[in-house]
């Protein structure tokens, strides 16, 4: 209603203001009585004329407005205006249609969120949110609904906690068809964590592999950062060694499947990525476990791209137990300082120790600094390893094992292996069914005796 009462008053105006510049414009004078040039019976006229200039010296002529004249400006005046209001009414009209396209995209998009917060599978969500997408260097990445999170944890419940990190806590997020996914929520206001969300968004957008974690999508909600991945069902590494089970669950052959895998995710990062990615941050509770214990590497901010790296163009930074001499001292950093702390998780796996343990009231001592007098004497060996697993596994491959993890520990990083011959060193330790070529022997049960 308020728009057609701006029309009709702007149409009345634009008429009004043409037809007063019409008046405007002078017409011709009419000439003396004296012209000879006017029709017979125009005579009465003028001699009125005379005698009204007779009585009024001062007029010098008069003019007389003819109705033909008159009608011919309002014909004028009434065109342009039409015109003038036809085009206002076509801008109007196709405003107004370009407003109803975008409220009817937006009413969509709301919609959308409304039945994702209601239970939408959590497929169809991230479908939904293909068209809006934050770009990394050469890849994307799913921008998710705040709302959807908080539908998803509880309102990040304390019950849905899955562990907690430098930066933030981790959430369990369950959605309508039961599908899970992890839920980073990274303290608002710190420069280093809008860093590390960056950064993480940045690699995990570009890399893809099958042993490194999935980042599913996104969230900016105020000063708060939420980072998506696939859940991982038996959590880290270091959860399983050093939490309530104490690596029960953990055989002999599922830890040399870990270190597979973990030798995958690596050498992926230093060979087949171009810039090389040092991941600058390995360890055990960056190492996820899917549901059939196939291991995946997560936390993604602190890697940098491999190359001239030095403590002039790098900060030093890591977990201490896990970061590689060269690094602490000289601050150089290669992909060997990767292999130091793949060599760190290996000890795990085998002693089921953590990487710093106290040895005195005050003081801690390193598993490295511990285990590399007795890792090389084979009589002393078999009494380090991990009760869990002690006696269940061949001497001959026990010896294999810490023979390359002395090897990643060394001090002088040319010393130790490149990571692709560390994956080449596990693959015959690993049963097949669990992605070697070690063919394990079936055990059959005795005979029974007649």
């Amino acid at each position: 209603m308020n728009l057609l009462v701006m029309v009709i008053s702007m149409w009345v105006f634009s008429f009004t203001w043409f037809l007063s510049a019409i008046d405007a414009r002078p017409d011709p004078p009419l000439s003396s009585v004296s012209d000879p040039v006017l029709p017979t019976e125009k005579q009465p006229f003028s001699q009125f004329s005379s005698e009204m200039a007779v009585h009024s010296p001062g007029l010098p002529e008069v003019r007389v407005v003819h109705h033909q004249d008159l009608n011919k400006k309002i014909l004028i005046a009434l065109i342009v205006a039409s015109s003038l209001l036809g085009g206002i009414l076509v801008s109007l009209l196709c405003f107004w249609i370009c407003r109803l396209k975008n409220l009817k995209n937006s009413n969509t998009k709301s919609q959308q969120s409304q039945d994702a917060v209601k239970g939408l599978p959590m497929g169809q969500v991230l479908g939904s949110f293909n068209s809006l997408r934050m770009a990394g260097r050469k890849g994307s990445i799913a921008l998710i609904d705040y709302q959807l999170l908080i539908a998803a944890t509880n309102n990040f419940h304390e019950d849905n906690v899955l562990g907690e990190g430098g930066f933030g806590r981790v959430y369990k997020a369950r959605f309508n068809d039961n599908a899970l996914a992890a839920v980073k929520r990274l303290h608002g206001g710190s420069q280093d964590a809008e860093r590390e969300f960056e950064i993480e968004i940045d690699w995990l957008s570009k890399i893809h592999h099958e042993n490194i974690v999935s980042l599913l999508g996104c969230c900016i909600h105020g000063e708060a950062r939420f980072l998506v991945y696939e859940l991982m069902p038996n959590g880290s590494l270091e959860s399983q060694l050093h939490g309530p089970s104490h690596g029960s669950a953990l055989t002999w052959h599922l830890r040399m499947k870990i270190a597979l895998d973990v030798a995958r995710g690596l050498e992926f990062l230093h060979e087949r990525c171009n810039p090389p990615v040092i991941h600058r941050d390995l360890k055990s509770s960056n190492i996820l476990l899917d549901s059939n214990f196939n291991a995946k590497l997560s936390d993604f901010g602190l890697a940098i791209a491999g190359g001239n790296l030095s403590k002039d163009n790098v900060k030093l930074s890591g977990t201490l137990g896990y970061i590689a001499p060269e690094y602490i001292l000289d601050g150089k950093l290669t992909d060997k300082s990767d292999v130091y702390a793949f060599g760190v998780v290996l000890l795990e796996l085998l002693m089921g120790r953590k990487s710093m343990e106290k040895a005195a009231s005050d003081q801690h001592q390193s598993i490295v600094s511990w285990a590399m007098p007795q890792l090389t004497d084979r009589s002393k060996l078999p009494n380090i390893v991990d009760p869990v697993i002690r006696n269940t596994m061949d001497l001959k491959h026990l010896y294999q094992v810490a023979a390359v993890a002395v090897l990643c520990v060394q001090p002088e990083p040319s010393y130790r292996p490149l990571i692709t011959d560390v994956l080449h060193s596990f693959i015959p330790l690993v049963p097949l069914e669990l992605g070697g070529s070690l063919r394990v022997p079936e055990t059959v049960p005795p005979a029974c005796s007649s």
